[in-house]
């Protein structure tokens, strides 16, 4: 499924505001006349947009899915789209079968602003150097604590903290040659906010106001303040997500 972050309040269902699963709930519950619960793939923050998001959930036997894509579809437009729906084996879920999510990061870099990309990516009006956050991508990759580049959840009193170990696959920008470039990150998974606290990161040293060789030491430091420039929700997209190959856990 796909949708456009920048209308509602996040994904995730809550109580009074519009969100993405609240919607979508909504839908396929009016659709097949019985209440719909799913599982899915990455919960995104506010203006966070999905291009690949996936869901599952049980569906009533005998269900027509091409007749429910198109219902949930006509209800859900224009900011919200079904791509595509099909029976999946016993024992699937969206989430915790996934071996692995794709983000991508759009940034407009030129001097003027251009409203056709305001809800969709981060204008950076200074030069950036990309050679430079290249390199500073080394230091991502493989299994590391990503403590510093993540928002640490709340934990019941005496329950031991949440590991932010990730297993990052790739991270590399690119550019697109026409004002704007693009970073793709690729992870087992993501704790919150990490893709948008890398980014924030990655365009300080684009911008030289930090050596590339700070990702290691800021890696280390395991500290939220040493990372604490947090790129904008409208410029990020949940990609894609893969069900290929043997599941990292986190």
């Amino acid at each position: 499924m796909a949708y456009n972050g920048g209308a509602f309040h996040g994904f995730a269902a809550n109580e009074g505001v519009t969100t993405v699963a609240g919607e979508l709930m909504r839908a396929m519950s009016t659709v097949v006349r019985a209440p719909v619960e799913f599982s899915v793939a990455g919960r995104t923050d506010a203006g966070v947009h999905g291009r690949g998001q996936v869901i599952s959930c049980d569906l009533p036997p005998g269900t027509d899915l091409e007749a429910l894509t198109n219902s949930v579809n006509a209800m859900c437009r224009p900011h919200i789209a079904v791509r595509g729906a099909q029976w999946a084996e016993p024992g699937f879920d969206a989430r915790f079968s996934a071996t692995w999510r794709h983000y991508r990061y759009l940034v407009l870099n030129t001097p003027e602003p251009d409203p056709m990309l305001v809800d969709r990516a981060w204008h950076v009006r200074e030069p950036l150097a990309l050679p430079l956050m290249n390199l500073a991508c080394d230091g991502l990759m493989g299994e590391q604590d990503f403590a510093s580049f993540c928002r640490r959840p709340e934990t019941a009193e005496g329950a031991p903290p949440p590991s932010m170990k990730r297993y990052v696959m790739s991270a590399r920008w690119t550019d697109n040659g026409d004002g704007t470039v693009v970073f793709d990150i690729r992870a087992n998974a993501f704790c919150h906010q990490m893709v948008r606290s890398i980014t924030g990161f990655l365009v300080e040293v684009g911008l030289r106001r930090r050596p590339a060789s700070d990702t290691r030491a800021v890696i280390l430091g395991r500290d939220r303040r040493l990372a604490p420039h947090l790129a904008p929700p409208e410029g990020l997209t949940l990609w894609e997500v893969g069900y290929d190959g043997a599941r990292i856990h986190p």
